[in-house]
């Protein structure tokens, strides 16, 4: 007993990490989709055998295409004609090399420049679109840059930032565009030519329908992106350079073998299933998403004989009409398909689809009415396992079970901007309240808008953000708050763990926010006491020109502090305000530093009354802890006394418990 559950651990820790590694993949691809789907757009329409050409032949033209002609070769564009190959050589792959190197940074725009200088040496080492290469390329620049920086954080003397962080981006993205060229280029060509041949003798030898014997189990697995975005996306898009198309790109997107399953639900199934299944039909068909009949699958696994057949359908046909896409069809919708699909090939991704749906219908159709089980199926279970083996949330599960998803609460992010202010100090406040319940395994974290991803149980934003939050994480529980400070919703978000979460453990005091501050993060000289009653604007100006005079920020910075502050307040409560820049900002932050500036009388903020207002400039984490104390403080009325009568910088560091050294 105890081998098989070792065994069948260490199965699921590999198929996590399988998940993991193409979940990786799928976001430095997904984000580009839009390029893919312009290259293919401008392949479909101006090539040779293109729309526009295949029409001014059929009505008749004779003469020739001039711009059209120019604009669909394949050349590199120096003499002013060819777009096509230069957005698949140069633009595509340094869009998923600048992506990788962002993801790897933190989402720091210079780990993005550094992958994207890696890439270009894998792009001109070699003669085939580097796509494999730009994923390796520039995950490794920005992972490596953010290492490199780190050696050096923090001991950089004020106003040398700049050139040095200058240089050892360009040295070091030098070295790795070298590394790209001479090593990583040819080393990926020859495994990308390798495992095209892989590919040249499956459809050779009639074999190709049977990789769905593997790709639709892995898809139910959430084992897709790895095989899609890791394989088949980019030696797809090296065959469609080369012959205009690729069958690879329908082995995994077609839409099919899903459709065909959920209409036989939607006949021959029982219960909420069957009432489920034809809004879920239309969820895959059109919408493209797939993982929406993936619990069918799972309440019977019998179905994956359905799914299969239907996938193994549509490879066949395919390869008999030699039909395929231009680029790859994301979402796996029919308008993706027929949108990518080129004019010659029209009526075999077509009939490729009819079929498999049709083949899945079938088998789907027969395996339930041989079903002579009384049990309609857990659907609303199933939708659970589907969502443990996502490993996150699942944005379309509520329209299987009817709403949103009921279970525990583990995960609990604060969004707003810039992820480093607001958020920064609601998600410390929230934190502590959560443990204290009895709570401490629940994750509380905060994060920018625009890096928020649809895997948190609850969401917490500023009332003026909700709505974009909710476009990125539609399946989570949103709060509202109109500040982050002392806002009542947090003790209904306690309320609501220990409502999904049942009992909590033994309440203990939650551990203290650290408050061992670097050397310089708040100097005594950024300290301000009774300063003049501003007015917003000024006041704001004000704390950003301290984080100048420090060193931490350009100039620029201070601008990008009143356009956060035009798009949503920064006023936390208790007469606090913590201005900061926008998300786009970042790149002008030196260091992580704060200002801090007393009102001798209150500023109108909005209509709320400001006595405090803290500057935050943020390039890490490092300023999360004295947020967190900041936060605890403005909620403490003696300690707010404290700092309304100190007369001294040190008072101040004294209240915040993070003296430093003279």
């Amino acid at each position: 007993m105890a081998t098989t559950t070792s065994h069948a651990t260490q199965r699921g820790s590999l198929r996590l990490y399988v998940q993991k590694f193409g979940t990786f993949l799928s976001n430095m691809v997904l984000p580009n989709i839009g390029a893919f789907i312009a290259w293919g757009l401008i392949t479909a329409l101006f090539i040779e055998t293109g729309w526009i050409t295949l029409i001014g032949d059929k009505l008749g033209y004779s003469g020739g295409y001039g711009i059209v002609e120019d604009l669909g070769a394949w050349g590199s564009g120096a003499d002013g004609s060819g777009i096509v190959g230069p957005m698949i050589t140069y633009l595509l792959p340094l869009l998923i090399g600048y992506t990788g190197g962002r993801m790897t940074y933190d989402d720091n725009i210079r780990g993005g420049v550094v992958g994207a200088i890696a890439t270009m040496g894998v792009i001109t080492g070699t003669d085939v679109p580097m796509f494999l290469g730009a994923m390796v390329m520039g995950p490794l620049g920005g992972w490596s840059m953010r290492k490199i920086d780190g050696l050096w954080d923090g001991k950089i003397r004020p106003g040398f930032e700049m050139l040095v962080n200058n240089f050892s981006a360009g040295i070091w993205g030098m070295i790795l565009a070298l590394f790209g060229f001479i090593v990583a280029g040819p080393f990926v060509e020859g495994f990308s030519k390798g495992a095209s041949k892989v590919v040249d003798f499956l459809v050779s030898n009639d074999l190709l329908p049977l990789t769905s014997i593997f790709i639709e189990p892995a898809k139910v697995l959430f084992l897709n992106n790895a095989i899609n975005h890791g394989i088949l996306t980019p030696l797809g898009t090296a065959e469609a350079k080369e012959q205009g198309q690729s069958v690879l790109f329908l082995l995994e997107a077609n839409p099919g073998p899903g459709l065909g399953l959920l209409l036989a639900f939607a006949v021959f199934g029982r219960g909420i299933a069957k009432a489920s299944a034809p809004g879920a039909a239309l969820i895959q068909f059109v919408g493209g998403i797939h993982e929406i009949y993936f619990p069918y699958v799972l309440m019977k696994p019998a179905m994956l004989l359905a799914v299969i057949g239907g996938g193994m359908t549509g490879v066949a046909v395919n390869v008999a009409f030699d039909s395929g896409l231009r680029a790859p069809a994301a979402p796996g919708s029919i308008i993706a398909v027929w949108t990518q699909a080129p004019a010659g090939s029209i009526v075999g991704v077509t009939l490729s689809v009819v079929a498999a749906a049709g083949v899945s219908f079938l088998i789907a159709a027969f395996l339930l009415k041989i079903d002579r089980s009384e049990d309609e199926g857990d659907l609303a279970g199933a939708t659970s396992s589907m969502e443990a083996m996502k490993g996150k949330k699942s944005s379309v599960a509520s329209s299987l079970t009817g709403g949103a998803s009921t279970g525990p609460i583990t995960s609990i992010v604060f969004a707003c901007d810039a992820g480093m202010g607001s958020s920064a100090m609601g998600a410390s406040l929230l934190r502590r309240k959560v443990q204290a319940a009895g709570f401490p395994d629940v994750s509380v974290t905060n994060k920018a808008i625009s890096n928020l991803r649809d895997e948190y149980d609850v969401v917490v934003t500023h009332q003026d953000l909700t709505d974009r939050a909710r476009q990125r994480t539609g399946s989570a529980v949103h709060v509202s708050v109109e500040n982050f400070m002392n806002s009542p919703r947090y003790d209904e978000i306690v309320a609501l763990v220990q409502e999904r979460n049942g009992s909590s453990t033994a309440a203990t005091a939650p551990e203290a926010d650290a408050t061992d501050i670097a050397p310089g993060l708040l100097d005594r000289s950024s300290i301000v006491l009774d300063a003049a009653g501003d007015g917003r604007d000024e006041a704001i100006a004000r704390a950003g020109r301290l984080l100048v005079e420090a060193g931490a920020v350009d100039a620029s910075y201070v601008s990008a502090m009143h356009d956060r502050e035009a798009s949503v307040s920064t006023f936390m409560g208790n007469g606090l305000a913590l201005p900061h820049g926008t998300n786009e900002a970042k790149s002008s932050v030196q260091r992580t530093a704060l200002s801090f500036v007393r009102y001798a009388d209150p500023v109108d903020w909005n209509g709320k009354q400001v006595t405090f207002v803290v500057g935050i400039a943020a390039t890490g984490d490092d300023h999360l802890a004295l947020l967190g104390r900041i936060g605890e403080v403005f909620t403490d009325d003696a300690q707010v006394e404290r700092l309304r009568t100190a007369t001294s910088a040190d008072e101040v560091l004294a209240v915040l418990g993070a003296v430093q050294p003279a």
